[in-house]
């Protein structure tokens, strides 16, 4: 039983699940839009809102946190240098996701995720 199990699994096991939505994140970062399936954007979507939120204020110690969530420097540096400036007045709600449609080979809901 899954009681109060709250952690989409996403079919893997704990580090490459991480490993997946630490890259997934950083795509939708960088590229500021990703297509992929509506449950992998539900659970990103926390991730993109919360690096956000943390790197309004551009200090050492928030870009060693952002370094600990991402592998490399590219999507702290955006966060810092673009986005935090961007969404200066904007209390969250900087991701929009967008439905699509279904996937031919396995009918996953496929939905783009994108920065507002």
């Amino acid at each position: 039983m899954r009681h109060r199990n709250v952690v989409k699994t996403l079919g893997r096991k704990t580090a490459p699940r991480n490993a997946m939505l630490r890259n997934l994140a950083a795509s939708v970062i960088l590229h500021e839009k990703v297509k992929t399936t509506d449950t992998k954007a539900r659970v990103i979507r926390s991730l993109v809102e919360k690096s956000i939120t943390d790197g309004k204020v551009d200090s050492l110690a928030t870009r060693r946190k952002l370094l600990k969530i991402f592998y490399t420097e590219h999507p702290v540096k955006k966060i810092l240098e673009v986005l935090s400036p961007r969404y200066a007045t904007r209390h969250g709600g900087y991701t929009r996701i967008i439905k699509l449609g279904t996937r031919k080979g396995d009918g996953a809901e496929v939905v783009q995720i994108e920065l507002v």
